[in-house]
């Protein structure tokens, strides 16, 4: 009952729109930066990042009361960095290719503000389920927008969708140019800086 209750389905949904970590928070942003310039690579983080905070939250929730509040940093950063590594290893023996283009990004999901806010502030906190339905809250509000940005990044940039050719060749001959802008870091702020506009509007209305 608790999993249907209406805090559960907030802490699923909040972070989908109305508290998006990088729309609302602005968190995170580094990554959104570097690993949207083709969906195919923002998808595998995204994936990535929803294991590692569901995870944690879950691993953290149910032995925060055995953590010293001392230790806990270090604790809630050796839980995460063993989830992270998983991931890591599991990329490099089945999508080794896509581990060589995301390289480190994977490794950086360790000192990822979104994951180690959520596990301190949240996790160590509440129960095993609210937990890890706030870490997957999370990890999709996150992904969501990384796969946004990395949409129009790619189409825009390279006229394709997930490594495919969308703009047909006939447009080509025809004069147009992809916006070379879109795959160079300034495209992916621009991208970023209206959805996170965007976001802004939708979560506080009363405020425009």
């Amino acid at each position: 009952m608790a999993l249907l209750s209406k805090a559960s389905r907030s802490a699923v949904a909040d972070p989908l729109l109305k508290n998006n970590p990088i729309g609302v928070q602005v968190l995170g942003i580094c990554s959104a930066l570097a690993v949207t310039i083709r969906v195919d690579q923002a998808v595998i983080m995204t994936a990535a990042v929803v294991f590692v905070l569901s995870m944690s939250n879950s691993i953290i929730s149910l032995i925060r009361s055995f953590i010293p509040n001392r230790t806990r940093i270090i604790i809630q950063l050796s839980i995460i960095a063993g989830l992270v590594t998983f991931i890591d290893e599991i990329l490099q023996a089945y999508m080794y290719d896509m581990s060589k283009q995301l390289t480190v990004f994977v490794g950086l999901i360790i000192t990822n503000c979104i994951v180690m806010g959520r596990a301190d502030a949240f996790a160590m906190q509440n129960s095993l389920g609210k937990s890890f339905l706030d870490g997957m809250g999370n990890g999709l509000g996150y992904g969501g927008i990384l796969i946004v940005v990395s949409f129009f990044r790619e189409l825009l940039g390279s006229g394709t969708l997930y490594g495919y050719q969308v703009v047909p060749q006939w447009a080509y001959e025809n004069g147009y140019e992809n916006l070379g802008l879109m795959v160079l870091s300034p495209g992916a702020f621009i991208v970023l800086g209206l959805i996170v506009w965007l976001q802004l509007q939708v979560a506080k209305p009363e405020d425009h």
